[in-house]
């Protein structure tokens, strides 16, 4: 409706304008009642499943490029497709192959450090 308002004025008068400026009330409106059911329905009450996040982040290929500074590009390599061929974490792959210590990969595979701006 409004394209078909506003390709119907003619220079600067445009009688339609009432019908657009309508139209614009309406999709407004429409527009925060749909945020407000979304926010009831949907937003309130939102829980993080916890468990499920560490566990996808243990699996989280990209954590290797913590390890690239330490043990090298060509070994990181190594350690992130040997994980996804054999379907294990990085951390398991990267002790097995003897790249790191347990200890090591913990201090040194930190995703909280890994977010944000750097200083």
């Amino acid at each position: 409706t409004m394209t078909v308002a506003g390709s119907q004025g003619h220079f600067e008068l445009n009688v339609y304008n009432p019908v657009m400026a309508y139209n614009m009330d309406q999709s407004i409106n429409l527009l925060a009642d749909v945020c407000e059911s979304f926010t009831k329905r949907c937003v309130v009450g939102i829980t993080a499943n916890e468990e499920r996040i560490a566990e996808l982040m243990a699996r989280s290929l990209m954590l290797v490029t913590a390890l690239a500074p330490t043990i090298g590009y060509d070994k990181a390599t190594k350690v992130a497709k040997t994980a996804h061929k054999r379907g294990t974490t990085l951390r398991e792959e990267a002790i097995r192959l003897g790249y790191v210590t347990p200890e090591a990969f913990d201090k040194i595979v930190r995703p909280e450090k890994m977010i944000g701006p750097k200083p």
